[in-house]
């Protein structure tokens, strides 16, 4: 007879139930393991073998015995050594070693060649998946319990070896829950750069400010030394903190991807990613052989910062277009279509030409007409029409720069406290079905983003004149709607249209 215990496959960031069945019959010593195994899996029967001989038990090779591990559904890839625990305790409950009832329980956890259990990536998404399928309790590796224990309302064991897993299934072991102290949670910590810091520029701040406020995406040209990259690493600082559901979302993307640190389980604050423009495609938007989120997906519900954002590679730049769009990103493979989520602010930098001095007065420019149009066309129409805020940053006056100058102390908390009115304010009108002015669609707009006839008459001048796309016409819309909110007016008036316009064209 078949034994059959509960784990579960990464698909993506989500996790799907899979069954690991075991039977046993009598032949010669073979030791199978079917159900779209990759490399890794087939690798476990070594591992499963050794820690099962290493934890005083009868172990697979150790008698004429045709064994056949089936990981169903057969049709889901399976990745990863999170299966061998699972399938250790298939084999000892199939060969009459060991009997519990397996119902209601789902087991993770790599096992080493002595029998100690290891952690594994994704555990937050499985353990959400098994709350969502009525499991009582999820059996994980030790080192993982702190991130399996911020999903509520469902059963927790941490166990450190085989022996250990199988004694307190027999009902002889108790283990030792530990305490999920302060030192566990990655608590907020202050930003080391915020609006303070920087002198002068109070346009470009502004800007951010809007930004901020209704999740929109920002790109700042000027010349260098002019403080860009510096405003940019401020921007963090004015951002809302991020809610409980926020918090679990970011964490389930970066267990998936492994990079969540050993004693800070939860990621608490806003993500700020900042590859160098050197960084591939895939680094970039995610996938590769073992599919796995990329830098867009890993600034979810933060900041993606592009720095240099022409010298990035153009099939990089135009990768995203669907994010930006969509605020996902679906990676197409052979073995499947993984979608990621994407929810980002865009930040981006610019130079107004290669060497960074065009149409300004500190140096003379060296470039060439050509290079300069070179330089410019990286960024694609498509691209710069799906970035809401377009703003130049001029180089500051020196006497701004003098550190007697205090009157900006207070600078940075009254932009977040500003950011925050803003979104509380966004909060109340769309009742949870987004959480940002940015996110509107074209009905939203119209019910939300009323214009007086005057205010609609100004902005189909402004586009006619400057030749603004349609989707750049409802952007100025989002943006006015946004500075309304700032100043917490139910009707958009003409001083925040007019301040919206200037943050899409050149006047």
């Amino acid at each position: 007879m078949p034994a059959k215990v509960f784990s579960s496959a990464l698909y993506g960031i989500d996790a799907k139930l899979v069954e690991v069945e075991t039977d046993i019959s009598f032949g010669l010593h073979s030791f199978c393991i079917v159900g779209l195994p990759d490399k890794s899996i087939d690798e476990a029967k070594d591992r499963v073998n050794s820690a099962i001989k290493n934890s005083g038990f009868e172990y697979p090779k150790k008698t004429n015995q045709k064994i056949t591990i089936n990981l169903a559904p057969a049709d889901i890839k399976k990745e990863g050594s999170l299966y061998d625990l699972p399938i250790a305790l298939s084999y000892l409950l199939a060969s009459g070693q060991i009997s519990f009832d397996f119902e209601g329980k789902m087991f993770l956890g790599e096992l080493s060649l002595s029998g100690k259990v290891r952690g594994v990536n994704g555990v937050l998404s499985c353990v959400s998946l098994a709350k969502s399928e009525g499991f009582d309790e999820v059996i994980v590796p030790y080192e993982n319990f702190y991130e399996a224990s911020l999903i509520k309302g469902i059963k927790i064991v941490p166990v450190k070896s085989l022996f250990e897993c199988v004694e307190y299934l027999n009902g002889s072991f108790s283990i030792n829950v530990p305490e999920i102290g302060k030192n566990e949670i990655n608590d907020q910590e202050k930003n080391e750069i915020d609006f303070s810091f920087i002198k002068g520029q109070e346009q470009a701040k502004r800007a951010l400010c809007v930004a901020a406020a209704g999740g929109h995406n920002i790109l700042m040209s000027g010349p260098p030394g002019s403080g860009k990259t510096m405003l940019a690493k401020a921007f963090l600082s004015i951002l809302p903190d991020l809610t409980e559901e926020e918090k679990i979302e970011t964490t389930k993307i970066y267990s998936v991807a492994g990079k969540i640190e050993q004693k800070n389980k939860l990621i608490s604050k806003r993500p700020f990613r900042s590859p160098h423009h050197s960084a591939s495609l895939v680094a970039l938007v995610g996938g590769g052989k073992n599919a796995k989120p990329g830098e867009v997906s890993l600034a979810h519900n933060g900041v993606l910062f592009l720095d240099e954002f022409p010298e990035f590679s153009k099939q990089a730049i135009d990768a995203l277009r669907q994010p930006l769009e969509d605020r996902k990103i679906t990676v197409a493979r052979s073995s499947g279509s993984f979608s990621y989520p994407a929810n980002i602010m865009l930040v981006a930098t610019q130079n107004p030409c290669p060497c960074g001095y065009y149409e300004t007065d500190q140096k003379e420019c060296i470039c060439t007409a050509s290079s300069i149009l070179k330089y410019k066309k990286k960024i694609s129409g498509p691209v710069l029409d799906r970035i809401d805020i377009h703003i130049n940053v001029p180089l500051v006056d020196h006497k701004k720069l003098a550190f007697g100058n205090d009157s900006q102390k207070d600078q940075t908390k009254k932009a977040k406290e500003l950011v925050k009115k803003a979104r509380l304010f966004q909060q109340k009108r769309f009742k949870g079905k987004i959480s940002t002015n940015s996110q509107m669609n074209a009905k939203d707009i119209h019910k939300y983003c009323f214009l007086e006839k005057k205010l609609e008459s100004f902005l189909l001048d402004v586009s006619k004149k400057h030749n603004l796309s349609t989707r750049s016409y409802f952007k100025v819309i989002k943006l006015a709607r946004t500075i309304a909110d700032m100043e917490e007016s139910k009707d958009i008036k003409m001083h925040h249209l007019a301040e919206a316009v200037q943050y899409r064209v050149k006047v």
